[in-house]
């Protein structure tokens, strides 16, 4: 037996190929491009066949006849038993010039191939969409009754098989599968389509909600799913059946389930909250066409709806489709496949196939580099306050990152030992002395930023100044707030406002403002130091949202204590928990990786919940920790001592030892 086969290198194709390739003697012509000829020996490999078995035919499904050439047609006419053509374009998102193209245009192309080389019987691989939108069951005997041909794939498909029907002189059989997902025994599926879609949303439920609790799903009309392996092993037994000329097959599931009944079974392969409760999506029909159209027109509404079908990867079309009417009965199949043993497995028995296959190759999410060097290899950043502590800590991995690695700072000493640290390890720093507390200077600095590199691709506002005093402690030292501010705030958006221009004009850029845990949890005695980190932290909040159009995000990190010089002078933090200043880094390169609105600790999120809940209650506790510990000699200016601590302060500082952030 020898055969035809168009779209043979496609999913479905590459495997009919192999199962036709099972039969004795078999031989498998196939259309390649000839810029596809690498190909053919990795094809071969897989079908398990030599050149002899396996013979491609150069051509292109845009051409009359196929392209293919005139000694190739000689050479096959009157040889071929069964033309199968399977190329087509199986894509609800892709545009509608390519549709036309391959699916009508390419379909006519076929027929008028196999009519040149006198095939003997042609097996036309459609689709349900042929159907469109039809209202209730659509019978293996209708193809004029389709209705709701509207999106280009449904009317390309329909169009495709009206060709089939009208042109093709010799016997014909049409073939219609449901939605083809991956292989019911491997999960093997080569793109994200159909309930693929919705695999990320299950999958971010996952994250977020433990698996016992409740979720609420869409109700929606009914989805047929059927796995490759099915359609492919119905393919080849009823192709090779008599009688089935001028004949159309439902490759479908008998069974069918709705949407949500989808969506329940795979949040159950994936160990995500089960959709118990439904929302009939149909109710949403309720809504006059125009009311939907007018809430599209207006931007935010737009926007929110197409980053959140971006976030989850879903097809602008692919809403339109919740509510499908359609159901196909398929009894001339099942009687096709009576005896074969070929039959459509129950999705709830493979579906955690489809879904560890799709979470182990094909999540988006695997493919994108969420590595530091992934982010930041070949662009600029600045780390101010980099020549110590956090910031020096973050520039090293930065530069071991492949970025062009900036830090500024006061102190050109240890700008200089920072440098050559850098160059021990085998990497550049590029260093400018800068005081950021100095207005004049941060816009003399930014300007020689943007002539020496053009500006900056990631911005680190680490430099900052840290008082801890209390307020009674403070009346006659009004210039350390006048100086903290100065220096975490205006000094911040001085440097900040300079590069924006620049960022907005690329529209891309990042911003990362490293704050404090005391903004969330209103730590006694850095009154100063945490009303500057606030102040940063409500600027940001408004530049990210006027800046989220531009490309330009912003990253706050509510900063625990580090261990840095900076608290060095407050002994008694030798005996609190904090991080270590590669820790606090590590932080940084997370901020610029996923760029997340916040970066906060789980300690800071208690403090802020319990003000915002039960303000009163964590008053007297930050009071009662204040009235506990007293200022730091340092504070009080007094050098000659450490400070004595009550039993209280020491016991709490013993239990405080096993508090991790």
């Amino acid at each position: 037996m020898q055969y035809f086969v168009t779209g043979a290198t496609g999913f479905i194709g590459k495997r009919l190929v192999k199962k036709l390739l099972e039969r004795k003697g078999s031989v498998v012509y196939f259309l390649l491009r000839k810029e596809s000829a690498g190909k053919v020996a990795e094809l071969r490999s897989y079908w398990g066949v030599g050149a002899t078995r396996a013979v491609p035919v150069f051509g292109d499904l845009t051409a009359r006849k196929l392209g293919v050439a005139t000694e190739d047609v000689k050479k096959l006419k009157g040889q071929i038993d069964h033309f199968h053509h399977l190329a087509a374009v199986y894509d609800l998102s892709a545009d509608t010039e390519s549709q036309v193209a391959v699916n009508i245009e390419g379909t006519r192309n076929t027929v008028e191939f196999a009519k040149a080389i006198d095939a003997g019987h042609f097996h036309h691989v459609s689709s349900i969409a042929a159907a469109g939108l039809y209202e209730g069951v659509f019978r293996e005997d209708m193809f004029e009754e389709a209705e709701g041909l509207d999106h280009p794939y449904f009317l390309t498909k329909h169009e495709s098989e009206k060709i089939v029907r009208q042109d093709c002189k010799m016997p014909w059989t049409v073939y219609r599968p449901a939605m083809v997902v991956g292989d019911s025994q491997t999960g093997e599926m080569d793109k994200i389509d159909g309930p693929y879609y919705f695999f990320k949303l299950i999958q971010r439920m996952r994250q977020l909600l433990p698996p016992w609790m409740p979720a609420v799903g869409l109700e929606g009309g009914r989805v047929n799913i059927v796995p490759v392996d099915f359609v492919v092993n119905a393919i080849n037994v009823i192709s090779h059946q008599p009688s089935i000329g001028k004949k159309c097959f439902h490759l479908v599931d008998p069974v069918g389930y709705r949407v949500g009944d989808v969506l329940d079974i795979f949040s159950r392969a994936a160990h995500a909250p089960r959709m118990n409760l439904f929302v009939n999506a149909a109710l949403l029909g309720f809504i006059p066409k125009g009311i939907k159209k007018s809430l599209m027109a207006i931007a935010p509404v737009r926007r929110v709806r197409n980053a959140v079908l971006k976030d989850l990867g879903l097809p602008e079309d692919m809403l339109t489709f919740v509510n499908y009417p359609t159901r196909f009965d398929c009894r001339e199949t099942l009687a096709a496949l009576k005896g074969s043993g070929v039959q459509c497995p129950n999705l709830k028995d493979y579906a955690w196939r489809l879904w560890d296959y799709w979470e182990r190759h094909l999540d988006p999410e695997l493919f994108i580099d969420r590595t530091l060097k992934g982010t930041v290899a070949g662009k600029v950043v600045l780390v101010t306050g980099g020549s110590s502590g956090i910031g020096l800590a973050a520039a090293h991995k930065f530069a071991e990152a492949g970025a062009t690695t900036i830090i500024c700072g006061r102190d050109q000493d240890k700008l200089d030992a920072a440098c050559q640290e850098a160059r021990d390890k085998g990497y550049e720093f590029i260093a400018y002395a800068t005081d950021i507390a100095d207005m004049q200077d941060c816009d003399r600095f930014v300007q020689q930023l943007i002539a020496d590199h053009g500006g900056v691709d990631f911005l680190i506002n680490n430099a900052g100044r840290s008082i801890r005093r209390a307020i009674e402690s403070s009346y006659d030292r009004f210039h350390d707030y006048e100086r903290t501010m100065q220096l975490n705030y205006f000094g911040c958006l001085r440097v900040t406002m300079g590069f924006l221009p620049g960022m907005v004009e690329k529209r891309k850029g990042h911003v990362v403002n490293i704050s404090s845990i005391g903004v969330l949890t209103n730590a006694p005695r850095f009154s100063a130091y945490v009303a500057s980190k606030a102040a940063l932290d409500a600027w940001t909040r408004c530049a990210s949202s006027e800046f989220a159009d531009q490309g330009i995000t912003f990253t706050t990190i509510n900063m625990p204590l580090v261990r840095t010089p900076m608290i060095a002078p407050t002994q008694i933090y030798n005996n609190v928990p904090t991080l270590s200043p590669e820790e606090a880094a590590d932080m940084i390169a997370q901020a610029c990786i996923f760029k997340p609105v916040r970066i906060a600790t789980r300690l800071g999120i208690l403090g802020q919940v319990m003000h915002a809940l039960v303000p009163r209650v964590a008053q007297i506790g930050m009071n009662a920790s204040f009235r506990m510990f007293p200022d730091s000699t340092a504070a009080k200016g007094d050098k000659s001592g450490k400070p004595q601590l009550s039993a209280e302060a020491i016991a709490l500082q013993q239990m405080m030892r096993g508090i991790h952030f």
